[in-house]
């Protein structure tokens, strides 16, 4: 039976991250000190697992958290369908009550079901799943890749993580995540389906270096 096992990853912290300020796809934001702290950790963690190809979106958090694997001459490749929600006009705003309350109201309305609601200027979470379908067709094509790291965001993986367990988009905030955690995912491509092996696992990071790598 052919399965394939998914290092599915969040991104390191960047600045806008620890100020509390939206990104979305349309600020390519570097990681930040901490950021690079976290994954180096994970590197230093997960290095000698055999990964044979490495997926990430198009921004450079992504490439920046998976830095280390790939001075390995692991093969790379960028899929924007990865890329996290857009949340349109409010990308990096600094945060405001009125900001607030919009965002508290849009994530409120998701979790009635109302996915197919968006930011102003931004995308939905219908609209996003579309995307990433594409995305996830294009890396469960190389069937040949049984041991693979995907590096991405973190709404992002909240919208993926329901699909794949065909769970509604109204759920989607019981998929924790915080920065460089873990979910380890098996494909199996007998049944065509997807099993959650590890959740939100940052036990790399219980274990501090003082050395960025």
């Amino acid at each position: 039976m052919s399965k394939k096992l998914i290092y599915l990853i969040r991104h390191g912290e960047t600045e806008y991250n620890k100020l509390g300020i939206v990104q979305g796809s349309g600020v390519d934001s570097d990681l930040n000190e901490t950021g690079q702290q976290q994954a180096f950790e994970f590197f230093k963690k997960y290095a000698e697992i055999p990964f044979q190809k490495i997926y990430t979106s198009a921004l450079k958090r992504t490439h920046q958290t998976v830095v280390h694997f790939l001075e390995k001459g692991i093969p790379h490749e960028q899929l924007p369908e990865l890329n996290e929600i857009s949340w349109g006009e409010k990308e990096g705003r600094i945060p405001n009550s009125k900001d607030d309350v919009l965002y508290a109201d849009l994530l409120e309305s998701w979790a009635k079901g109302e996915t197919h609601r968006a930011a102003e200027g931004g995308e939905s979470p219908e609209q996003v799943v579309e995307r990433q379908k594409v995305g996830l067709e294009k890396i469960l094509a190389n069937a040949e890749e049984d041991l693979i790291l995907v590096a991405m965001h973190g709404r992002a993986m909240r919208i993926l993580l329901s699909h794949i367990t065909q769970s509604e988009l109204s759920t989607m905030d019981r998929f924790a995540h915080t920065n460089t955690c873990l979910y380890l995912l098996e494909y199996s491509y007998e049944t065509q389906s997807f099993e959650i092996l590890v959740s939100n696992d940052s036990s790399h990071l219980e274990v501090k270096s003082n050395l960025i790598g």
